[in-house]
C-alpha cells in the first residue's frame, strides 16, 4: 500500500533539527550594508575622520551613516514645528472673574481707568519681559458672573464673550500693545520714578502684531474709533444685549492715551520726581518731537 510505505519512509528519515535544515541564501549586499557585522565596523572606523582613532564613535555619531563624520543631528529631518517661536509673545491670563473679585474687595476702583499698573499694584501678577511676556490676557472665565462698568485697558482678549461681557455692562475695553522697555517701566512705576528717568515712548507693533491691534473687532487701540462703535453694536446684536446710554457714565470712562503714552496723564519725555513732588517737561523741540513722533 502506498500509505503504508510513506509512513514506514517517515519512520527511517532523521527528526528535524537546525543541523539537518537547507542553508540559507546569500545575503544581499543592500542587507549587509543594513545590517553591518563587526568587521564592517572596524573597516569603517579605521578610515579617517573625527573616529579613526578612537575605539568607539563619540556620542551623537553614527559611523554607518556617512562614514562616520556626519552628527546624528543632522542625519534626522527638519520638524518645524517652533518656527516662529522668538518672535512669540506670551500673555499672563486674568478672567473676568477674578477682576470682578478684585473690585468687590476694592483693591481695584472702578471709577478710574484700569490699566496695566492698576493691575500689577495688586500684586497678583508677575510679569517678566526678558521671558517674553507682554502683558496680560482676559479670558472669558465668570463672564456671567461680571456686572461693573469699567473702563479696562488689556494686552489681549481670548475670545469675544470677554468683549461682550464687559460691554454688556457698559465699560469700554481696549486692547494695547506695549514693548519690553515700555513694560519694565509700567510693571513698577515707583521703582521707575525712583531712578530719575524720563518716561520712554512706547514703540509701534511689531509686523505679526499690527493686523491685531489694527482690528475693531479685537477693540485694538489703532482701529478707526467709528468702525470701533458699529462692531458694539454688532455684538450687541449678537449676545442679545442693549449698550447702554455712555453718557450718563463719568467723563473717565472717555479717557484714552495716546499710542506714544504709556501712563495716564503723563507724557512721554517727561521725568517725575519723587522726592520733591514735581515733574521736569523737556522744553527743547528736538525732544518734544521725538517723543511724540
Amino acid at each position: 500500500m502506498p500509505i503504508e510505505r510513506g509512513l514506514q519512509y517517515l519512520r527511517q528519515m532523521q527528526r528535524v533539527t537546525l543541523k539537518n535544515l537547507p542553508m540559507p541564501l546569500e545575503k544581499t549586499d543592500k542587507w549587509k550594508r543594513e545590517h553591518p557585522d563587526e568587521n564592517t565596523m572596524k573597516t569603517i572606523m579605521s578610515k579617517k575622520g573625527p573616529i579613526s582613532r578612537s575605539g568607539l564613535p563619540p556620542y551623537g555619531i553614527d559611523p554607518i551613516q556617512a562614514e562616520g563624520r556626519l552628527p546624528w543631528i543632522l542625519t534626522v529631518p527638519k520638524e518645524p514645528y517652533y518656527e516662529g517661536v522668538e518672535e512669540a509673545r506670551q500673555y499672563l491670563p486674568i478672567s473676568l472673574r477674578t477682576l470682578q473679585r478684585l473690585i468687590d474687595l476694592r483693591r481695584i476702583n472702578p471709577a478710574r481707568p484700569i490699566d496695566l499698573p492698576v493691575l500689577c499694584n495688586t500684586k497678583l501678577f508677575s510679569i517678566q519681559p526678558d521671558q517674553r511676556q507682554f502683558g496680560l490676557q482676559l479670558t472669558d472665565e465668570g463672564a456671567d458672573l461680571f456686572s461693573t462698568p469699567i473702563n479696562l485697558e488689556i494686552q489681549w482678549v481670548s475670545s469675544e464673550v470677554a468683549t461682550a461681557a464687559i460691554e454688556r455692562c457698559g465699560g469700554i475695553l481696549t486692547t494695547r500693545y506695549f514693548d519690553p522697555v515700555s513694560l519694565s517701566a509700567l510693571i513698577d512705576a515707583k521703582k521707575f520714578f525712583e531712578r530719575g528717568e524720563p518716561i520712554p515712548r512706547c514703540d509701534t507693533p511689531p509686523l505679526n502684531a499690527i493686523e491685531y491691534y489694527t482690528d475693531p473687532k479685537q477693540r485694538g487701540y489703532l482701529a478707526n474709533p467709528d468702525l470701533i462703535r458699529e462692531e458694539r453694536q454688532r455684538l450687541a446684536q449678537k449676545y442679545g444685549y442693549k449698550l447702554p446710554d455712555a453718557s450718563k457714565f463719568s467723563p473717565m470712562f472717555h479717557l484714552r492715551k495716546d499710542p506714544r503714552q504709556i501712563f495716564f496723564g503723563l507724557a512721554p519725555g517727561w521725568l517725575v520726581n519723587l522726592k520733591d513732588q514735581t515733574i521736569l517737561k523737556p522744553k527743547d523741540n528736538k525732544f518734544e518731537t521725538f517723543y511724540h513722533s
